[in-house]
């Protein structure tokens, strides 16, 4: 056989053969999905402070934030679901040596956006309100229903920016150059941070108690507190702010010269067609269990009283803080899968995944021992304020805290569902995941939940909590078997069949493909010059 590198027999040059290392395979799935976990590490940060700052106003407010954010996500993420695909049809193009046909997913899925979004989320604000009335127990106070619908109509309306942009967030990330939307995500998250503080107190300020320490800040002198108002206000400024710069770096000159990034600004129904075969099943995955997930919420959580919605949704607060960074490493093994795939070594896919599922285990356990260590100290957060008497304290605070416990069981195995859908999607299987979300959720997290509420009320609101631990940890050890007996690899999105036989046939190999090997360390102010 001839060395690597040199011509065989057959005049047919084989490629260099990378490092084979578990540090080489470290590096490289690090220096994608650092990036990745800052960006929704610093949204995530963004929500829970913004929960903390509505947390001091009173616990109706943090229930309602919680309630209209969750019921306005669950329509928004029918759209998300779909347009997310961009990723993996943009990472695909890069491994096949094609990036520059990537440009066209971007501007058809925000025009898919734009259209979705008239048809479905304007015609949603007039629905949401009679939602809010019907889920609610009538012994609920009317100003709950009253803030959910405001907090609502103003998501839904402001998440144009948000569903039309996420398309050119996704493009950046297939392409491998995530540190551009960490840089936007950060300054989005930083002004919708100010806004919040400037926007719910007003001159008044906030005077706050965290692990003992007290913190007071002053107010804006003349600036109206608006209270739960203006936090809908400031998220939907953060919105613009992380979708308007990836645009507008999308679109600059370097970019353009570089990939043709404004060439297919106009509408092709054949890309959106593409765009919405492989991306419905991540519209009804999203769509349901986020349904799920509200219902949950409102309805059996909810049914034992304000105290116990309010401790629910600072129990989340704290599961969005552990798995957000695994949904980081999510979107990253998604590029790194569909860019191997794409350069046909679907065997080092593998590898890849292997290696972001075992980070965010770690990650993901170190998280649940802390919850439980703290649980008492971080509830207490939330509502430190004179909005609370003291039995009110005293009972939310237990409840979130027996809450935590219930998140920390199924930690570990959360990780497994999360990087492992990601895997999934980077190789183009969506369908199975779709659908075996959708049917879980309604089983296990509707069905699971009013089981506990009606036949077992002594447990109380942890009853539900119990059953959508169930539904996490099966759905973890679900898409685990999905990915590893290896379906996947017989899906074709580039229509490389041929090509495609012979990478399922490659050795299994941990280094990168001999191209594009960096990147991952593009960023911001320094894009690609033009070939």
């Amino acid at each position: 056989m001839a060395d690597l590198g040199k011509t065989t027999e057959t005049n047919e040059t084989t490629p260099v053969s990378p490092p084979q290392t578990l540090r080489f395979a470290l590096n490289e799935v690090w220096s994608l999905a650092w990036p990745t976990i800052l960006t929704m590490t610093s949204f995530t940060v963004m929500q829970f402070t913004d929960r903390l700052m509505v947390g001091q106003i009173g616990k109706v407010e943090i229930a309602a934030q919680g309630n209209a954010g969750t019921w306005s996500f669950a329509a928004i993420s029918i759209i998300m679901g779909v347009v997310t695909v961009v990723n993996t049809f943009v990472s695909q193009h890069l491994g096949a040596k094609e990036p520059e046909k990537g440009s066209k997913y971007p501007w058809n899925a925000g025009w898919m956006a734009l259209a979705a979004w008239f048809v479905i989320i304007v015609p949603f604000v007039f629905i949401i309100p009679h939602i809010f009335k019907l889920i609610n127990p009538e012994e609920v106070d009317a100003k709950l229903v009253s803030l959910e619908s405001m907090y609502a109509n103003y998501m839904l309306l402001g998440c144009v920016f948000l569903v039309v942009g996420r398309g050119f967030t996704q493009y950046f990330l297939g392409l491998h150059k995530p540190k551009i939307i960490t840089v936007s995500t950060i300054i989005a998250n930083i002004v919708n941070v100010v806004a919040n503080y400037i926007l719910i107190f007003g001159e008044n300020g906030i005077d706050i108690l965290i692990f003992g320490f007290h913190i007071s800040l002053p107010g804006i002198p003349g600036t109206p507190a608006l209270g739960l108002k203006g936090a809908a206000i400031a998220t939907v400024i953060g919105m613009f702010m992380e979708t308007i710069i990836p645009f507008a770096v999308f679109i600059s000159p370097k970019y353009n010269n570089k990939y043709g990034t404004r060439k297919n600004w106009h509408p092709s129904f054949q890309t959106i067609k593409s765009l919405f075969k492989i991306g419905w099943p991540g519209s009804i995955q999203w769509g349901n269990e986020i349904i799920c997930w509200a219902l949950f919420m409102t309805v059996f959580v909810g049914s034992f009283g304000t105290n116990d919605m309010a401790a629910g949704w600072i129990a989340l607060a704290f599961l969005q803080l552990s798995f957000m960074p695994a949904v980081g490493i999510n979107v990253a093994i998604n590029s790194i899968v569909g860019k191997y795939i794409g350069a046909k070594q679907p065997d080092i896919a593998v590898s890849r995944a292997r290696v972001g599922v075992a980070l965010a285990m770690v990650y993901m356990t170190i998280c649940a021992v802390i919850f439980v260590i703290f649980r008492y100290e971080f509830v207490a957060m939330f509502i430190n304020s004179d909005q609370y008497s003291a039995i009110e304290r005293e009972e939310i605070i237990r409840l979130g805290a027996n809450m935590l416990i219930v998140v920390a069981v199924f930690q570990t195995v959360d990780a497994l569902g999360i990087v492992y859908t990601g895997a999934l999607r980077g190789a183009g299987d969506t369908v199975f995941p779709g659908i075996a979300t959708a049917i879980y959720s309604w089983v296990f997290i509707v069905g699971g939940g009013w089981v506990a509420v009606t036949f077992f009320p002594q447990l109380g609101s942890i009853g539900p909590w119990i059953a959508a631990s169930v539904y996490i940890i099966l759905i973890g050890l679900t898409m685990a078997i999905r990915f590893e007996r290896g379906g996947w690899r017989s899906i074709d999105l580039l229509g490389n069949n041929t090509k495609r036989e012979a990478g399922r046939a490659a050795p299994l190999t941990i280094g990168p493909p001999a191209f594009e090997t960096d990147a991952a360390m593009s960023d911001l102010v320094d894009p690609p010059e033009p070939n």
